[in-house]
């Protein structure tokens, strides 16, 4: 990897893992669908202004593009997202965003009987084995991260999982009809389409209470529209387009350890050794599986992944 593009990486995977410690701190004021709908209604506003003020970029009018993009935000992000922030409130963000590394063997997985030119092979599935097993080491053994005996830890594996399921579906789906459309116009189509689905469902479902918000609560939702949501997208098109697909490849290693560290000095989370242990096969099936499709290769095919 270019070493100057090691202060970009390392940016990228702060934001995106210390959004993760701030929407855990978040989901303890606000409601999750309400938090996530907020969230998104901010990063829209700032999504507008760059269509607004910067020269030769047009709201796109292509109607295929937002109907087909609209679905990618549906879900693969409203609901992936929902599920992750309500994950936060059973898990600490160290454990989600462990198991959230995960998300490439389970779309290798699902591409084998999606994609012909995704077979599995013998190293893919060694690959795939070893990340989904140092997940499954940490669902089995309990952990949840957090200084207080918690008996839903399970809530918040089974959450996670069905936000990888939903998330790796749509980045197959995306591959197959978002090919060839500008990245941050999908993007964009994206957010706006998860605050239009979030934010409603929350006024139906849960209200609009947002009484026991502190200012704390306020700056914590801000933080996440603004650095995890709107800006951590710019940077991972920026990284992509300046120093290629390996940088995007490298924050994925990145964010585990910044919630993970983040969480224990902001929130009073826990780092385990079987914790640790975890994350150390997860990572190294991961790498085996960039290994052997190039991080170039991995960026052109799964473009679309996205942070929470």
């Amino acid at each position: 990897m270019n070493i100057k593009a090691l202060p970009y990486v390392t940016l990228l995977g702060f934001m995106f893992g210390s959004s993760m410690v701030f929407s855990r701190f978040g989901v303890g004021q606000f409601e999750p669908t309400t938090y996530i709908g907020i969230r998104m209604i901010i990063s829209s506003l700032m999504a507008l202004s760059v269509y607004r003020i910067a020269s030769g970029r047009r709201l796109p009018r292509d109607g295929e593009l937002w109907k087909r993009a609209g679905l990618l935000g549906i879900f693969g992000t409203a609901v992936p997202m929902t599920c992750v922030i309500i994950s936060l409130q059973h898990l600490s963000s160290g454990v989600s965003a462990i198991l959230l590394s995960t998300g490439p063997a389970i779309t290798i997985i699902l591409a084998h009987f999606t994609l012909p030119d995704e077979l599995l092979s013998r190293r893919k599935v060694f690959g795939v084995g070893l990340a989904l097993g140092g997940a499954m080491l940490l669902a089995i053994s309990g952990e949840d991260g957090l200084p207080d005996a918690q008996s839903t830890a399970s809530t918040g594996f089974l959450l996670v999982t069905v936000a990888m399921i939903f998330s790796s579906i749509m980045i197959i789906y995306a591959r197959k009809r978002l090919t060839g459309y500008d990245a941050y116009d999908v993007g964009s189509i994206r957010i706006f389409t998860t605050a239009l689905v979030v934010l409603p469902l929350s006024l139906l479902t849960v209200g609009f209470d947002l009484s026991a918000v502190t200012g704390s609560g306020y700056l914590a939702l801000l933080y996440s529209a603004i650095m995890g949501t709107f800006l951590g997208l710019l940077l991972s098109f920026y990284n992509i387009k300046r120093f290629g697909a390996t940088p995007a490849v490298m924050t994925t290693y990145i964010i585990p350890i910044v919630a993970g560290i983040g969480g224990v000095l902001v929130l009073g989370e826990e780092i385990t050794l079987t914790m640790m242990f975890g994350m150390g096969i997860i990572v190294s099936g991961i790498a085996l599986l960039q290994e052997y499709n190039s991080p170039a290769t991995w960026m052109r095919r799964y473009p679309h992944r996205g942070s929470y």
